[in-house]
């Protein structure tokens, strides 16, 4: 049996499944929780370099020299994630 190829026509075409619709409030609480997320990952990243948050073991290491770097990495990618957060929402 052969098989037919056709193309859909502008009334044949798939359509995508519809999103829920989301309210004002999911937005605003959507902005509050990635707030919270990035200044707990700033807090985080801080107390790493500072040497006030420490991790057994990791802290022992070079005299806490990898879990500075490891909260530099923490704090320069947060900034990064915002940056790259406004970048996306201006281009809305």
């Amino acid at each position: 049996m052969a098989t037919r190829n056709r193309r859909l026509n502008v009334n044949q075409a798939v359509m995508k499944p519809s999103r829920r619709s989301r309210g004002p409030l999911a937005e605003v609480w959507g902005f509050i929780v990635w707030l919270v997320g990035v200044l707990v990952s700033l807090a985080v990243g801080f107390g790493m370099v500072d040497g006030v948050l420490s991790i057994p073991f990791l802290s022992d290491i070079a005299d806490g020299l990898v879990l500075a770097a490891a909260g530099w990495i923490v704090v320069i990618l947060t900034i990064l994630g915002v940056i790259l957060k406004i970048i996306d929402k201006a281009s809305i």
